[in-house]
């Protein structure tokens, strides 16, 4: 189940290219701004949600895909705000927040969401996490389980947010047969979640990326691949970001 929806947006598509021409480099980026909830800044709301790769950590600017993915939107004519109570990026990146934590398990991060959903009220929240539990091995047949009782708490919390949740990223065997595994119950907890009438989206971004971009560690994503994830999480987001402020659901300036 993979979107295919790419708007023909060619500014945005030189980003990306650019990003993948001999010598280019993503430390182009990041400068903080804290501007929470829509209804008060006339923007879209983006909470960034999981472990070390949401954070960012082995891109050589240390934004992950968070800026690839904002300057995408941007060019798009998106004006959004990236929220979170963590902040990493290099110092020309605007939109620093986030709420990646490196080592963090689905539980974890389930034991934190109300608080961080409540200060932060996102209209939208990116969420991949799971990587994690596979590499600690933290009782993976019911990592499907925590991850849908992660989804609900949200979708309780905020009842109007969208959820987007991403399949995880690959990693070296003989773990990779372990998020394969992981992987393939997200589709399936989407559709339960979208029949009981819940804003919730699935992102196939395992599949963007392969073991040959992502780090020494078989963990991480190289810049590369980061920028791979950057432009799946768009191909997601921005068909619901257009249809949401074509039909006035969310105001911008």
């Amino acid at each position: 189940m993979k979107v295919h929806h790419w708007p023909p947006l060619a500014a945005a598509a030189m980003i990306v290219l650019l990003a993948f021409l001999p010598g280019a480099s993503l430390h182009l980026f990041a400068v903080p701004l804290n501007t929470k909830a829509s209804p008060r800044t006339n923007k879209i709301v983006i909470m960034p949600l999981g472990d070390s790769i949401t954070f960012g950590e082995g891109s050589s600017s240390g934004d992950g895909y968070r800026f690839v993915l904002w300057q995408l939107l941007t060019t798009a004519g998106i004006k959004a705000t990236f929220v979170g109570s963590e902040r990493s990026g290099s110092t020309s990146f605007p939109q620093p927040e986030n709420e990646g934590h490196p080592g963090w398990r689905i539980a974890q991060i389930s034991a934190h969401i109300v608080s961080w959903l409540r200060t932060y009220r996102p209209d939208y929240v990116l969420l991949q996490i799971g990587t994690n539990d596979i590499v600690y091995k933290d009782h993976l047949a019911q990592a499907p389980a925590r991850l849908k009782a992660l989804i609900d708490k949200i979708t309780a919390t905020l009842p109007g947010v969208t959820v987007l949740v991403a399949e995880i990223t690959p990693l070296a065997p003989p773990r990779e047969a372990l998020v394969v595994s992981f992987n393939s119950a997200i589709p399936g907890i989407v559709r339960a979640e979208v029949a009981a009438g819940k804003h919730v989206r699935y992102v196939d971004i395992h599949d963007s990326l392969s073991l040959n971009d992502l780090l020494a560690d078989k963990i991480h994503p190289d810049d590369a691949g980061y920028t791979l994830m950057a432009n799946t999480w768009y191909q997601a987001l921005y068909p619901l970001l257009k249809t949401d402020t074509s039909n006035g659901k969310l105001a911008q300036k």
